[in-house]
């Protein structure tokens, strides 16, 4: 072995994590990496043996000290304020600060670590946004102090539209009617834009609504970072934005990808326009807005940057919007509002079907029973309206039974919404749901 001593071991990493940005990107194969390794490490010093560049490489995968907060699952957000403190938001306590902190030295060395999986598409001079091996993201701001990181901690286990439920975002009643938007009965599901302010939950709506697609259903996903978790879809594609390619352009393009059905990780600017574009020659389009209300959403809709022609902004069937409230001193997510566009007048019609009084944190009611998109699909269909509503309280039983018997994960959710779109009567007895049949079965 080389006579190396254990600065000597820290001083060579740190050189090697200054040549090596990006080298990571894509690697999973561990003796891949140690192979990349041990080529810069060679370069560097012919002399280095096996052994020290083993233990170089093993250092170089240890995230240390948020290593444990990594595999935290309550961790929602990880925020190193450069050398002055490290904030976590945790799902059930909120934000709080850490006991730990790091120094120049080590706060260098950590963001040499995150560099390893920076691509040159996603880096743009002193801000990075980061894949880490976990999924998770990270974003990366360097200043003359030093760095700020912000780490957006990836769920192995997404949360479910049960796990919202026992949560107290929603209930089995607003679940049920966000299953039939999604779906439409294969026929029309609905054009559906999900608002709320940053960390309201929107994208963690968007994963629970994974469990009620239908398996031959082709989704196309457009994000600016990954985030949405596909994998209880077969026929799925995942775009993601990058330096030279914008969320218009995705948009644009998507309509050649012969899509059933486009999501957009976050509607912001001109693409917009084209997400309308998409609607009005019949592609369904999900998508999340930052907005604080229904008739927000549509204001923005309306406005700069986005400038979409107020007769086109009924094509969208409806609206949930989420917000952050605390209840006894915690903070908890909550649907505060559900609304359909019920057409335009001298403005844009809203019909609200659900809203929270931000007093009591409770609806005045239960979710009052759709009309503009029930009846539409009602007519697709060929069926009376109180078919659909009938059907939505089995929906919402079927949910209620699943959370009982313990089957809360998507997949999980996922497996019986297949099993009921193929045969519902056997389906809903299997599940101990007796003297029901499903109103509507297409």
């Amino acid at each position: 072995m080389a006579d190396y001593n254990h600065q000597d071991i820290k001083d060579l990493e740190e050189e090697i994590l200054n040549r090596m940005g990006g080298r990571f990107v894509n690697v999973v194969d561990p003796k891949k990496r140690l192979s990349i390794v041990t080529s810069v490490a060679k370069t560097i010093n012919p002399a280095i043996s096996e052994e020290e560049i083993k233990e170089i490489e093993k250092d170089m995968s240890n995230f240390s000290p948020i290593e444990e907060l990594l595999a935290d699952q309550s961790i929602e957000d990880i925020m190193i304020n450069n050398t002055d403190n490290i904030f976590v938001y945790d799902t059930e306590k909120g934000a709080k600060m850490l006991d730990i902190k790091m120094d120049k030295k080590e706060l260098d060395k950590f963001v040499g670590k995150l560099k390893l999986y920076a691509t040159s598409s996603t880096s743009k001079g002193n801000i990075m946004d980061i894949h880490l091996p976990t999924k998770s993201r990270v974003n990366v701001v360097s200043s003359p102090r030093g760095y700020d990181v912000t780490i957006r901690n990836f769920k192995n286990r997404p949360m479910s539209m049960i796990d919202l439920i026992n949560t107290g975002e929603l209930d089995y009643d607003i679940a049920a009617r966000l299953w039939l938007y999604v779906d439409g009965f294969r026929i029309r599901p609905a054009n559906l834009l999900i608002g709320g302010m940053p960390a309201a939950g929107k994208t963690t709506l968007l994963n629970a609504f994974f469990s009620f697609f239908r398996p031959d259903t082709r989704i196309i996903t457009l994000e600016d970072t990954y985030e949405i978790d596909i994998s209880t879809q077969d026929n799925c594609v995942a775009l993601e934005t990058n330096d030279d390619l914008t969320m218009k352009d995705l948009v644009k393009n998507v309509l050649r990808m012969r899509p059933d059905m486009i999501i957009i990780g976050e509607v912001r600017g001109e693409e917009a326009n084209d997400m309308m574009t998409a609607m009005n020659i019949g592609k369904i389009v999900i998508g999340t807005i930052h907005a604080s209300s229904s008739r927000d959403i549509v204001n923005r809709l309306q406005h700069q940057p986005m400038n979409v022609p107020p007769d086109i902004i009924p094509l969208i069937d409806a609206i949930v919007v989420l917000s952050n409230l605390y209840e006894n001193k915690k903070p908890v997510r909550k649907v505060v509002q559900i609304s359909e566009i019920a057409g335009m007048e001298s403005q844009i019609l809203l019909s609200d079907l659900y809203k929270i009084d931000y007093k009591t944190h409770k609806a005045s009611q239960s979710i009052q029973n759709s009309v503009t998109y029930r009846d539409t699909v009602a007519r697709l269909l060929g069926i009376s309206p109180t078919d659909i509503i009938a059907e939505e309280r089995i929906r919402a039983m079927i949910l209620e039974k699943l959370n009982k018997l313990g089957r809360r994960d998507i997949r999980s959710i996922n497996e019986i919404v297949r099993d009921y779109y193929d045969n519902p009567d056997m389906t809903l007895k299997r599940l101990g749901i007796n003297n029901m049949s499903p109103a509507i079965n297409v």
